[in-house]
């Protein structure tokens, strides 16, 4: 296979992952059509991954906060998009190998952001559940809802109560915001759904190992996030450090021990960093190091954005700047300026991060906000967050199905996409496992 990226006299910028960064640069930087932008990524479009657990509670469908990279540069003939794994950077070369073979660069942009990180535990990893994609969102809703469906058929009490309790690992934003809606679900859906079962055994757990959830936020914020989640009925422990989990049964260091077929893992991320680069060039967390204009030390013409970079020398984040979404897309629009501002012989400028807030929703009429110059709880708090989210999704449409989403559910109690989607493999799929199989009992 080969790329098949026309060859011409334009300058080759080549930008490695479509999330916020990514696509913030490949929509300014195309502008120019003296440049020729090469968009790589393994999904032929951009996810929202804010909402993520959205989708994984059923209250979103995956199109929703889900956009075509080639509708969003339809207009743009200078960018060409593959859809492809990256594999690693060779320098020296000014190369990138690729799924489909190697693609030089003149500069590159690296904005592959962060995955899930387990922390060596390679049990967890198996068999829990993370939800850092949409098709992992996906794999979450049809694991939950299915174990439901099982529930029902379920032949003791035990295998019934594991089949129905959840473990969310992790008091970020994701692990708070997903135990909060499930925890919803149980109050005013499923018992609608499942009469059959009492859902009163059923609990939801949200376990961090530090001391307070929401811990990036105020003080004020992480405890009356705490307070919602309790309100809500989700049992919030903190200080429990999960270290194994066989399938049905989670254990921490602490000693704690529950019963559950259902671990959604929300502990942690590292950075997902291309192979080609010196150990040295890593810093904290296995980030890239980048100077003040997300150029990586050490290599020329190479940048990283986002959450595989880290910006040292920055007395506002000297530890780096959070793994969000504002830092990558301020980094980005940064960056772009500066790239444009060299072509057309003006000064650069040094990035510097302006600290926009941060939020979360819990439930339905209940958030926390922290502005800058203000922090803030409840109904109105969940209002700004809903509308912040709205105008951040990529396309009308997606806003308007988000919208008469969240308004049908806010009127009805109901999220209507209780839907169980699994994938069935294709013939041709069928007979190349058998015959795989077949290689290997030989």
């Amino acid at each position: 296979m080969t790329p098949n990226i026309p060859k011409n006299s334009k300058k080759r910028i080549v930008i490695v992952g479509a999330g916020f960064a990514g696509l913030e640069i490949a929509q300014r930087l195309s502008k120019r059509p003296e440049l020729q932008i090469v968009l790589l990524d393994k999904n032929n479009y951009h996810q929202f991954q804010p909402l993520f657990y959205q989708v994984a509670m059923a209250g979103l469908e995956p199109s929703s906060i889900s956009f075509p990279l080639r509708k969003i540069f339809q207009s743009r003939k200078n960018v060409h998009i593959r859809i492809t794994d990256v594999k690693r950077v060779i320098p020296e070369r000014k190369t990138v190998v690729t799924g489909l073979g190697e693609i030089t660069y003149d500069e590159l942009i690296i904005a592959t952001g962060a995955d899930t990180t387990y922390y060596g535990m390679k049990e967890i990893e198996e068999k829990a559940i993370p939800m850092k994609s949409v098709a992992e969102a996906l794999a979450l809703r049809n694991r939950i809802l299915q174990n439901f469906e099982d529930a029902l058929t379920a032949e003791t009490e035990e295998e019934r109560i594991a089949l129905m309790n959840v473990v969310v690992v992790g008091g970020g934003p994701t692990g708070v915001e997903l135990a909060g809606t499930l925890a919803e679900m149980k109050r005013c859906i499923l018992p609608k759904d499942y009469p059959d079962l009492n859902f009163d055994s059923m609990q939801i757990y949200l376990l961090e190992g530090m001391s307070e959830v929401l811990a990036a936020m105020s003080d004020e914020s992480s405890a009356k996030a705490r307070e919602y989640l309790e309100n809500l009925g989700v049992i919030v422990l903190t200080e429990q450090m999960v270290t194994s989990f066989d399938g049905d049964v989670v254990q921490t260091k602490q000693g704690l021990t529950l019963l559950t077929k259902n671990l959604v893992w929300a502990a942690g991320v590292k950075a997902s960093v291309l192979e080609g680069f010196d150990a040295q060039t890593l810093g904290r967390g296995g980030r890239l190091k980048v100077n003040a204009m997300n150029e990586v030390e050490g290599y020329s013409s190479i940048y990283a954005l986002g959450d595989v970079a880290i910006m040292q020398g920055d007395e506002k984040s000297p530890e780096g700047h959070p793994q969000l979404a504002q830092p990558a897309i301020q980094q980005a629009k940064n960056l772009a300026k500066n790239m444009i501002n060299k072509l057309d012989g003006k000064p650069l400028k040094p990035f510097r991060y302006k600290d926009l807030g941060s939020m979360a929703t819990i439930g339905r009429n209940l958030a926390v906000v922290d502005l800058p110059f203000w922090k803030f709880q409840g109904f109105f708090a969940w209002l700004t967050w809903m509308f912040v989210h709205l105008m951040s999704i990529v396309g009308v449409k997606n806003r308007i199905m988000i919208f008469i989403n969240w308004l049908w559910n806010y009127i009805t109690y109901d999220q209507s996409l209780r839907l169980i989607i699994k994938p069935k493999p294709l013939a041709i799929e069928k007979t190349e496992k058998r015959e795989s199989q077949e290689l290997l009992e030989v």
